[in-house]
């Protein structure tokens, strides 16, 4: 079957957004939706799905134009991940987590790096992630025990990442490593390197050693893994971001705003899926001589989840303004993040109690709904953290 539409690029106007988000909606109802429910009950890759994604131009639907992007906005983009969630969340994961990656560049890398990987990253010939956790460090990025010493026009690199997305399938990373272990604070001792996986035939590169596919609850499909490096070499001119050592921890936090953008449009997904599937079904189930949706008490969950769902979409509208904008959005893609994954998770848990024992069987989407929804409130900086970086940005920005 022919890949869908190839999107238009650049500055688009509101019928082109519609125009594109029609696009996704028909590639979903035709490729997605026949197919989904069984690749991620495999677990298994989808590779096909993931080209199409590549032929549509969502591998580049952040990066500019001049570099063979799409150059969307993060509203638009925020629009496409809702709704490829209400689907499946899983494809979602493959492009977030290598325009992550891209974007690192487009922002801090030097003319030569932005040439040289940007273009191939647009077009999804080289695909990846950001690769930040380790077995001993997630939240506290701080604690990482990767590191990487200059050996002349080389960084030689040495510890393992793992929950890395595209370890397995990708080939390349951008890697946060430290340069300068005993450094005070310890975020100036910490660099960002991209760090080719494969050589061009393929094969793993010297050094790179990739391990297991993580079983997980749900987040099923994307090649979430384990990458170890052992006295691997990376080019200090193509590898190191900006040119600089010690701006790795402002670039990692940097590409995390975009990262929890998405998961909260993620989030809006699922909540809308769940929210849809409950209002049809609680009115053609019936119990006591009328549809479910007609007693008070299915009606109050419906309206709770309507109302949820409902303000979880204006605040990932919010914090994509924001971003669009410029600037920081630790607090508006905070409160995002925070609001409409918990929304996510409540919604699918209320869906599957309207739904009952059919919310439990693997022949509704339900049950991968509530599966799905936990991760939304780990990734990209758990919500315990999120509601601190809410507090203290409300704060910086209300001083007294």
């Amino acid at each position: 079957m022919n890949a869908p539409e190839t999107l238009a690029s650049g500055t688009i106007t509101e019928a082109d957004e519609r125009a594109l988000l029609d696009a996704i909606d028909r590639w979903i109802e035709k490729k997605v939706a026949p197919v989904a429910a069984r690749f991620e009950q495999a677990d298994e890759y989808p590779g096909e799905l993931v080209q199409d994604m590549c032929e549509m131009g969502l591998f580049g639907a952040l990066i500019e134009p001049q570099w063979g992007g799409l150059g969307l906005s993060a509203t638009t983009y925020a629009k496409i991940v809702a709704r490829i969630s209400e689907e499946w969340m899983s494809l979602t994961g493959f492009f977030n987590s290598h325009l992550m990656m891209a974007l690192i560049v487009q922002k801090f890398g030097t003319p030569k790096q932005k040439e040289h990987w940007l273009p191939r990253f647009a077009t999804g010939e080289l695909r990846g992630g950001l690769a930040l956790t380790e077995p001993d460090a997630g939240t506290d990025l701080q604690g990482i025990r990767t590191v990487a010493r200059r050996d002349g026009d080389d960084y030689v690199v040495n510890g393992a990442k793992m929950w890395i997305t595209n370890a397995i399938e990708g080939g390349i990373l951008a890697v946060l490593v430290k340069t300068d272990p005993d450094a005070q604070p310890r975020h100036r001792g910490m660099t960002m390197l991209i760090c080719p996986t494969r050589d061009e035939a393929g094969g793993d590169l010297p050094g790179v050693q990739r391990g297991r596919k993580l079983p997980k609850l749900g987040y099923r499909g994307i090649d979430t893994g384990e990458i170890a490096f052992t006295d691997y070499r990376v080019d200090a001119e193509l590898g190191l971001v900006s040119g600089e050592e010690g701006k790795g921890f402002l670039m990692a936090t940097g590409g995390l705003e975009i990262g929890r953008v998405n998961v909260a449009a993620r989030g809006v997904g699922i909540a809308r899926r769940a929210l849809k599937e409950a209002v049809a079904y609680a009115q053609v189930r019936q119990t006591m001589g009328k549809p479910i949706a007609q007693h008070q008490a299915i009606q109050l969950k419906l309206g709770e989840m309507a109302a949820k769902t409902r303000a979880s979409e204006l605040l990932v509208e919010d914090a994509a303004r924001a971003y669009d904008q410029g600037g920081r959005v630790d607090l508006e893609a905070g409160m995002a993040k925070w609001f409409a994954t918990e929304t996510a998770f409540e919604v699918a848990t209320e869906a599957m109690r309207i739904f009952g024992a059919n919310g439990y069987s693997k022949e509704y989407p339900i049950e991968r709904l509530y599966r799905d929804a936990p991760l939304l409130i780990i990734g990209e900086g758990t919500n315990e953290m999120q509601r601190i970086i809410i507090a203290r940005q409300l704060i910086a920005r209300n001083p007294v």
